[in-house]
């Protein structure tokens, strides 16, 4: 795995991977869209690929007696090599989902319900995605054994902290890649050995990740990975879990019966279309990658300095060095957080987690790295994209400063005097 692309490298940053200008999509309405950790516009080639196989190819994968079937399954298996070839696995070991929440339950439950029952403990993380965490808790209702590990100041984990929680009856580590919040990138490769190294099957959320950092799951230990079309410019409702072919301790118990579609993992008529897009987008992410981890790199690295340089009381969450390209999570000392996303009505940024943004409580993430809960209600997750350009990381530095600091003469004014 690539933790950060290298600066100076030979990717003409001007024309990053396909002309940014030419490819954006139009929007229906004039705002900066900065919310890519929670879901990305479906790239207009992707969408071009797509198209066909609502209205003309649109025979079901399985009807295997006329043209109509086989035309459906020849796309499915085109997109299972393009998705393989993202993250460095045989085609035969994707199985299509509705997304990576899917793909995270499918992988946990199914492991330790698959496992003998003296062999049912589950290790993760206290950052981890709801899908993990909630699923996890589930689990442990059930009799399962959950440990939940703690992460330092910066987000992170060691493989010594995980070699030290394993006992002899684990079955399975579930360490995510890049964190959804504060970006933060895990030692996936160090922590895949020493799951290896004891037989133990070793599952990676890689959602945030995926379309951004050079993965291959055979050199980085992974024996299942979870990703998503629609975090990686592909279409919302399908994604995908890798499941290493090595052996029957990998294989998980399905979820969903009926028909035995997908090895028998997971039953259900294919959503041809979205695989359709969610292969072509993954061709396009791994067509971009060297330049495009690169070109948001420097986008994000400006808009952080500027908003350091000009406020004060600006915190950084998670990781100044190993993190996504992409994100930049900042805690502004003294600011509500709803106030100020209400003061940002032209730029598209959010507190956290899109998928627990039904809960009305501190993020579970920016508690674990230590925030108390007003420092965590003043935060804000800035999630660059592949459409972000120059112009609108200026605009939305300019856009921020000046919220924080009319909220921050507000909130002095309303303070009575003497307290």
């Amino acid at each position: 795995m690539s933790i950060l692309p290298k600066t100076g490298s030979a990717c003409n940053l001007a024309d990053f991977a396909f002309g940014v200008q030419k490819a954006s999509p139009s929007t229906f309405m004039r705002s900066v869209y900065l919310d890519s950790h929670s879901t990305t516009p479906v790239d207009p080639r992707v969408f071009e690929v797509m198209r066909p196989y609502f209205t003309e190819v649109f025979g079901n994968p399985a009807s295997q007696s006329h043209r109509y079937g086989w035309a459906a399954d020849e796309a499915v298996q085109t997109a299972r090599r393009q998705v393989a070839g993202l993250i460095g696995a045989f085609p035969d070991e994707i199985v299509f989902t509705s997304g990576a929440t899917e793909s995270n339950n499918l992988a946990l439950k199914g492991i330790l319900n698959a496992s003998p029952p003296r062999t049912r403990h589950l290790i993760t993380v206290a950052t981890e995605h709801r899908s993990v965490l909630d699923v996890g808790e589930v689990l442990q209702r059930q009799g399962h054994r959950l440990t939940v590990l703690p992460v330092d100041r910066n987000g992170l984990v060691t493989a010594g902290q995980v070699q030290s929680a394993i006992t002899t009856d684990t079955a399975l580590i579930s360490v995510m890649l890049g964190n959804n919040e504060i970006g933060t990138l895990h030692p996936i490769r160090e922590i895949g050995e020493v799951a290896r190294a004891r037989g133990i099957a070793f599952h990676c959320d890689g959602t945030q990740a995926a379309g951004l950092l050079t993965i291959d799951v055979q050199f980085d230990n992974i024996d299942l990975f979870s990703f998503s079309g629609h975090k990686l410019y592909g279409p919302k409702g399908v994604g995908a879990l890798y499941v290493r072919g090595r052996g029957e301790s990998t294989v998980p118990t399905p979820l969903i019966d009926g028909g035995g579609h997908e090895r028998g993992l997971r039953s259900g008529t294919l959503n041809v279309p979205g695989i359709v897009g969610f292969g072509e987008a993954c061709r396009l992410a791994r067509m971009a990658r060297p330049c495009e981890g690169e070109r948001l790199l420097q986008l994000r690295n400006r808009l952080r300095d500027g908003l350091i340089a000009q406020l004060e009381g600006v915190r950084i969450n998670g990781s100044e060095t190993r993190r996504l390209p992409n994100n930049l999570s900042l805690s502004f000392q003294g600011i509500d957080g709803d106030r100020l996303l209400a003061s940002l009505e032209d730029v598209a940024v959010s507190r956290g987690s899109a998928c627990s943004a039904a809960r009305r409580q501190a993020s579970h993430v920016l508690r674990a790295v230590g925030l108390t809960d007003a420092e965590a209600q003043g935060t804000l997750r800035f999630g660059l994209g592949r459409f972000t350009t120059p112009e609108e990381i200026e605009f939305t530095l300019g856009r921020v400063v000046q919220a924080v600091q009319k909220l921050r003469t507000e909130t002095s004014s309303e303070t009575p005097s003497g307290q």
